[in-house]
């Protein structure tokens, strides 16, 4: 183009450039900037389509700073400000997770005379949502209302939607879903999804139901969005058979099932053990144009390592290589758990120390199944140089490392270095949870010492952590195998006082006790 003669007019070039922005596995954005230097050189002047491209390559290469040097050169060349680029530097800002700036820049335009328009808002909505900042959200939804130029449109109303269900605050989002409706705005697919799934991980699946028939009542047509939200639903409930009813109908409504789709189909064949089912879905999967990924493998060697036939999972471990997918911490984590499990510790060990040979950083889930091995090998004294290694590699030990650790020292009957680590994890800052006191008090009672659980229980309550069935239960039989009657009846009245029952075990104990 820049051989002709005459020159193409700069609209071609913005035509050309455009086209390269939207390869973006290419990496695009320094190659544009380069390639308008030489436009430049060869005199051509830029106009504001492509100082808006210049500005957005500027973003996305995390220079902000640079897009707004570009302000000058608008008015250096005669063309007029326009919302165009104020929208762009905005962006470029919240996607730089600049948002105080991005804010800044809207007071700045304000001042200068400027009417924001309905894309500049809904950026800053944008930003606030993906910070977590519903309030200011909300807030600047209620300012929009409050013009009467323009109104919020669906696009606006669905994001903070959407952000207020992951959030877990249904009622505002209810209560905004209410309100949209009010105004006059339909909610679309997009919305109906989002409150689907907010409701349904927060435990209102009767709710989502509703929502559901609503969006079906209106003639909302379900997207590949939300058939896969969906299959993951009822896979993660257990009703698998729903989940593939739910895959055939909307491949006969015409919505082609793309790889989430199939993962969470796959996950509910693993979580149920029907794994031949899980190796014929993969196969499918395949067959329609959707080569298994990372998460499918992942998933293929949970179900395998819960079905506890490590071998097989090993054959998904090496076939991850043969496809050239780059293993992560799940996958080595999920192997190493499975192998631990199967009594295979050296070979467990063995993938730990390739791992981290790889650069993958192992997580507390990794260490944890290396300790609980360890331990009940009885290496504890490497579990305790492992639990070293753990701190120095800088992984702090969360709350069920420790479990891990006191509940093997307990059943070793060694109390004293049990109630070490306690001391240990309430002094780094941890909070003991219903495991952790129920192993102390487990270790208490298998040591005859059932005095001292009243002391734990005093704790416990002073904690915010009340006793549970499992706590009742051991402290019964810790009476009952003293030989103490009158306390284990106690403990039995004191535990249906708070509405929780004796299990089998328990009563089997007291019946024994009852008849010697």
């Amino acid at each position: 183009m820049i051989n002709l003669r005459p020159l193409p007019s700069v609209m071609y070039f913005n035509q050309l450039f455009t086209a390269i922005v939207k390869l973006k596995r290419f990496n695009p954005h320094s190659t544009i900037i380069s390639l308008f230097r030489q436009l430049e050189l060869f005199g051509i002047k830029p106009n504001m389509h492509s100082i808006g491209i210049l500005a957005n390559c500027y973003c996305h290469l995390g220079r902000v700073d640079f897009g707004f040097s570009l302000l000058g050169k608008i008015i250096k060349l005669g063309h007029p400000l326009d919302s165009v680029i104020f929208n762009t530097l905005i962006n470029g800002n919240i996607h730089s997770d600049k948002l105080p700036q991005a804010a800044h820049l809207l007071n700045q335009i304000l001042k200068l005379g400027f009417q924001p328009d309905l894309i500049m808002y809904s950026t800053i909505v944008k930003g606030l949502c993906r910070i977590g900042d519903n309030a200011s959200a909300l807030a600047f939804l209620n300012k929009m209302q409050s013009r009467s130029h323009f109104k919020p449109d669906i696009v606006l109303y669905s994001t903070i939607i959407d952000s207020l269900c992951k959030d877990r605050l249904l009622q505002q989002a209810l209560a905004l879903f209410s309100s949209m409706k009010i105004e006059g705005i339909k909610p679309n697919v997009v919305t109906y999804t989002s409150l689907i799934r907010g409701l349904y991980n927060s435990g209102f699946g009767d709710e989502a139901q509703r929502v559901l028939t609503e969006m079906l009542d209106s003639n909302i047509a379900p997207n590949v969005k939300t058939y896969s939200m969906l299959v993951d639903m009822f896979c993660k409930d257990g009703c698998v058979d729903q989940a593939q009813s739910i895959l055939k109908h909307m491949i006969e409504k015409g919505a082609t099932p793309n790889i989430i789709t199939y993962n969470a189909l796959l996950d509910g064949y693993c979580l149920r053990g029907q794994m031949e089912d899980a190796e014929n879905l993969l196969h499918l999967m395949a067959e329609n144009g959707w080569e298994p990924n990372l998460v499918s493998f992942n998933t293929m060697l949970n179900g395998y390592c819960k079905a506890k036939k490590v071998d097989k999972a090993l054959n998904i471990f090496q076939e991850i290589f043969r496809k050239d997918i780059t293993p992560n911490v799940v996958t080595y984590s999920t192997l190493i758990d499975g192998l631990c499990k199967a009594n295979r510790l050296p070979s467990a060990r063995k993938l730990f120390k390739e791992m981290r040979a790889l650069g993958i950083a192992p997580d507390a889930v990794t260490y944890a199944s290396l300790l609980d091995s360890l331990c009940k090998s009885g290496r504890r004294d490497e579990a305790v140089k492992l639990l070293e290694d753990m701190e120095d590699n800088g992984v702090k030990p969360r709350i069920f490392i420790y479990n891990i650790l006191m509940n093997n020292l307990c059943e070793a009957g060694q109390l004293e270095d049990t109630a070490n680590f306690f001391s240990d994890l309430v002094s780094k800052g941890l909070q003991p949870n219903i495991r952790t006191y129920n192993i102390l008090i487990k270790g208490f009672c298998k040591k005859g010492l059932v005095r001292e659980v009243a002391q734990v229980l005093r704790i416990m309550e002073e904690d915010g952590c009340p006793p549970d069935d499992v706590t009742f239960n051991t402290i019964i039989e810790g009476y009952i195998f003293n030989n103490d009657l009158s306390n284990a009846l106690y403990y039995h009245n004191l535990m249906a006082g708070k509405g929780f029952e004796a299990d089998a075990h328990t009563l089997s104990l007291f019946i024994g006790l009852k008849l010697k």
